[in-house]
């Protein structure tokens, strides 16, 4: 790879996110894929039609990004998901104001910006709040709390937070051995938990799992090898082009939401560029409208009332802030992260879901106070 050839390799990953984020919006709005909607069907009607579609997403995840791994195309070292220093507490809590955020919110960030697809002007309001959150979170006001409290709490591990180097260090395999037996193994328990259910027996369960699993396995591929240089023409370090971070990268969608605002604010400022997550994010919404316009589901949508927007604003200031403590969002960690099967996007999926029932059964209590 010379100078000269680095901008076709570097567009080539953008117009790849670009397109991912597009197949994954539409198979949203096409199969209303809601991480929200999956737990607030299950908490208010006993229905698992959405979670059962969330399950299949992640165990398809798995199933491809330890594929790529026991191909040797990718390695889980290379994400921010497998770094050695595991923040156990960071993930947890920003999982759970992440999860209480969601709900107020009417839907998480990828939800969010499908919305916005679909006409919702709610959306777009929460896209804004939650990209100022998120900035301050990374990189303002609130990451000096953030640093100083819960990511203080660091466990340093032999091995990257990834269950097949973790293992690996025991003797029991190689890590390209070992990823994808692990991922068979847990993906097979997800998917025969999916198939006893009676949701398995619809069409709209596998494509809207397959499909938003392939946004994020593409993902991978595109970042990890597509847009990998072992030697960077003029750097001479490893690096991974078209990414926020230099490292390989996949679907999220809050830290890409705040650079998206900063790309737009700052455009003639020269050390602005894109990245893999800001075209994606905006390929989401384009996918989610082009699905919209065709199936004449495209709809205005505007605030019902004060308490609404209210409810909206703040849950857009907790996604904000607990996307970036968990280090992503129900795809980010829930999908993303989880394919590379690190410890911490576990722990951050589980505080996603109780913060998610906690909102739930808060509105509960509202309801019941008003009535």
């Amino acid at each position: 790879m010379t100078e000269a050839q680095l901008p076709a390799l570097v567009h080539g990953v953008l117009w790849s996110g670009l397109a991912l984020g597009a197949l994954f919006g539409a198979v949203a709005q096409r199969t209303h894929f809601c991480t929200m909607g999956a737990v607030a069907d299950i908490v208010n009607m006993g229905d698992w039609s959405r979670m059962s579609m969330w399950l299949v997403a992640i165990a398809t995840s798995m199933l491809g990004f330890n594929a790529l791994v026991g191909l040797g195309l990718v390695q889980a070292r290379h994400s921010m998901y497998a770094a050695p220093n595991w923040l156990p507490l960071s993930h947890l809590a920003g999982g759970v104001l992440f999860g209480f955020g969601m709900v107020l919110a009417s839907g998480c960030g990828s939800k969010t910006l499908v919305r916005i697809g679909g006409g919702s002007l709610k959306a777009l309001v929460v896209f804004t709040v939650l990209a100022i959150a998120a900035y301050a979170t990374l990189r303002g006001i609130v990451a000096v709390v953030r640093v100083a409290t819960v990511d203080a709490v660091v466990v340093a591990l032999p091995a990257g937070q990834d269950l097949p180097s973790l293992m690996a260090r025991t003797g029991l395999g190689s890590v390209r051995t070992l990823a994808p037996v692990l991922a068979a193994l847990l993906a097979l328990a997800m998917l025969v938990f999916v198939g006893r259910r009676p949701e398995a027996r619809r069409a709209e369960t596998w494509v809207g799992g397959i499909g938003v699993a392939a946004a994020v396995v593409g993902g991978w591929w595109v970042t990890g090898h597509f847009g990998h240089l072992a030697e960077h023409p003029v750097t001479l370090e490893e690096t991974f082009v078209g990414t926020q971070g230099g490292r390989m990268e996949s679907l999220t969608f809050v830290a890409p939401m705040a650079y998206a605002v900063d790309w737009l604010i700052l455009f003639s400022d020269k050390s602005k560029v894109l990245s893999f997550g800001v075209t994606s994010t905006a390929g989401v919404v384009l996918g989610s409208a082009a699905v919209a316009l065709a199936q004449k589901s495209f709809r205005w949508e505007g605030f019902a009332s004060t308490e609404d927007t209210a409810n909206h604003l703040v849950g857009a200031v907790l996604m904000g802030v607990g996307g970036v403590t968990a280090l992503g969002c129900t795809v980010g960690q829930g999908l993303t992260g989880l394919s590379t099967l690190a410890l911490g996007s576990f722990i951050a999926f589980g505080g996603i879901v109780v913060g998610a029932v906690l909102a739930l059964r808060y509105q509960m209590w509202r309801l019941e106070r008003i009535g």
